[in-house]
Formats: C-alpha cells, sequence, structure tokens
C-alpha cells in the first residue's frame, strides 16, 4: 500500500491548468487539472468537476499511486491507441480524427443529448466511407434506452456496416444485459463493452457477475490506481480495454502504465486523446505515431504550465478540493 506522503509535499510542487479542447467534448470546451510531483515522477490529479469529493478522492489514491508509489513490471514497451471521434456533424470528421493520425480503429460518440439516431447514423456512415478499411467502436455513455441502441446497431447492418464493440450503451447494468441478450438475434459478433457500468458503481465486478458485457473498459484515475485496477480485471476475467480519462499527458501515461501491466491486452486502447487538446503541459506530449504510443513518464514543460496555467480564481478551487480530499484517503 502506497503511505500517503504530507499535504505540504503535495501542495508545494502543486500546478493547476486548463487546457483547450479542439471540439468540445464530454460537454466541456476546457480540461482542468491539477499536476504535483512525486518521488517516481508527475502525476495528475483531474476528477471531472461535478464529481463529490468521495468519488474525487479515489482518483486522487490513484495519482499518489503513481507519484510515489511502487509500479507493477511492465510486460510490454508500446500500445496499440484507437482514435477518438467526438459527436460532431460528418463535415467536420476528417478535421476532428486528423491530429490522431494513423489508426485502425475509431471510438465514434453517439447520443449525445440534443442529437437524433440518424445524426448517428449519419456520422458512424461517413466514417465508414471515409475510412473503410478501419474497424469502429460506439460509445453511448449510457445515454440510450435499450430499443434506442437495437435500433441503432440494426441501422448500422442494413447499411453492411460492421462493429467492433458498442461500449456502455445503456446505463444500468441490468440493462446492459437486456441489450446484450437483444443483441444476439442481429448479431453474435458485436461486443458489449461496459465503462460507467465498472467506474460508476459500488460493486465494479457486478457487471461481470451478471454475464452483462464482453469487455471492460477501465481508467485506472476512477478506480483508485494501477494496482486496484490490475487487481479488478484479475478478478473479473474479461478482456480489458484501457481509456483514458481525457488526461493531460501525464495522466495518460498512468494508462499506459496500466496497460502496460496486464497480462493480457487483445485490444487497441482509448488512451490517444493528448490528440484532442490544442496544447499540453509538456513539449513531448503522448501523441501516437502510426497508431503506438510508447509507454513513458511525462515530464511538464514550464513554459507550457505557465502558459496553460488555471485563472487563479480556479487553482484556488481545486487547492481547496484537494484539501478536502486528502482528508477522506
Amino acid at each position: 500500500m502506497t503511505a500517503r506522503p504530507e499535504l505540504t509535499d503535495l501542495l508545494a510542487s502543486a500546478r493547476v491548468v486548463s487546457l483547450p479542447l479542439r471540439t468540445r467534448f464530454r460537454g466541456v470546451s476546457e480540461r482542468e487539472a491539477l499536476l504535483f510531483q512525486g518521488e517516481n515522477g508527475w502525476a495528475e490529479w483531474s476528477p471531472f468537476l461535478e464529481y463529490e469529493d468521495e468519488e474525487a478522492a479515489i482518483w486522487l489514491r490513484a495519482a499518489i499511486e503513481f507519484a510515489s508509489g511502487d509500479l507493477p513490471p511492465m510486460r510490454r514497451t508500446q500500445i496499440g491507441i484507437n482514435a477518438t471521434l467526438p459527436a460532431v456533424g460528418p463535415d467536420a470528421i476528417e478535421k476532428a480524427l486528423r491530429p490522431f493520425g494513423k489508426f485502425s480503429t475509431v471510438k465514434i460518440k453517439v447520443a449525445e443529448k440534443g442529437q437524433t439516431i440518424q445524426d448517428d447514423l449519419d456520422r458512424i456512415i461517413r466514417v465508414w466511407q471515409t475510412y473503410p478499411e478501419t474497424k469502429i467502436r460506439l460509445d453511448a455513455n449510457g445515454g440510450f434506452q435499450v430499443g434506442e441502441a437495437i435500433t441503432l446497431v440494426g441501422m448500422m447492418l442494413e447499411n453492411g456496416i460492421q462493429l467492433e464493440y458498442f461500449e456502455q450503451p445503456c446505463q444500468t447494468i441490468g440493462e446492459l444485459a437486456e441489450f446484450k441478450h437483444k443483441l444476439s438475434r442481429y448479431s453474435d459478433s458485436i461486443l458489449v463493452a461496459a465503462d460507467e457500468s465498472v467506474r460508476k458503481v459500488s460493486d465494479p465486478l457486478a457487471v461481470a457477475l451478471a454475464g452483462a458485457a464482453d469487455i471492460l473498459v477501465l481508467k485506472a484515475a476512477p478506480l483508485g490506481g494501477i494496482q486496484k485496477t490490475l487487481d479488478l480485471a484479475a478478478e473479473a476475467g474479461l478482456p480489458v480495454v484501457v481509456s483514458s480519462a481525457l488526461e493531460t499527458s501525464i495522466g495518460i501515461s498512468m494508462g499506459l502504465h496500466l496497460a502496460g501491466a496486464l497480462p493480457d491486452l487483445a485490444y487497441e486502447c482509448g488512451l490517444g486523446t493528448a490528440a484532442m487538446f490544442i496544447g499540453d503541459v509538456t513539449k513531448e506530449p503522448l501523441i501516437a505515431a502510426e497508431g503506438i504510443l510508447e509507454i513513458r513518464r511525462v515530464e511538464p514543460a514550464e513554459s507550457k504550465l505557465q502558459t496553460f496555467a488555471a485563472d487563479d480564481h480556479r487553482a484556488d478551487w481545486w487547492i481547496d478540493r484537494l484539501e478536502r480530499c486528502y482528508r477522506l484517503i
């Protein structure tokens, strides 16, 4: 178990940044994060703004482990990466995907508030037509009802579009299980992946025990760190995709170390999201080359920390939050 550093040690190196996104994503146009340095190097603490302190404290444990704790040995040196497409219109797709460079898999966001299933289908069709050799994944972030998710899959199949997996089509584990059962009538090759049903529930193993998913999408920070996530993956016994939580390159580095430590890694991972930022905290951001990221730690550059420094009132908000959450770990 990682020893808890003194709060004064965290505060001594803490820097709060705000990175602008190329395209609005997950309802935000800027991503705030608090960075600090430990014995191993730099770590990131960036629970989303709406999260309560109890949940944010789990992310803090993960960051402390990465900064100062014992890390597992790496089983590989590089990780295959998928591109991520926000819920943009068809004409904006190529511009949104260009920063990812060459890729063989793309995860398409669907079920955006204010959009229709036809909007989603139009986006999917344009990706399929523009990148015909690319594997397609969908991610609804739990935004569909079961019938809506089935309808979208049916429309894809009618257009001859194959789907690798559908990530979190519905919100609850019961809905996921129902979707998985109904999906089997349409296709025996499309897989169901669970994200929020792992990291946003009291029992992260519940979705695996219910047989409601084929794949687990795991994020190191929300699950309490690399070792806790490895333990969860081992107990669940399902294939794993490691994904980012829209972090800076420092946070993505933790995800890469998780992916590197897994015994088996059959799928490309969603750790290429640094490409979605206009800038980053380092001069050597974790941008995939030929669909690959090397596993490495990231050092921030002082010039970048100054360029992307959060406004004083936002920095004060993060420091206050850090002090509250520190008392919970």
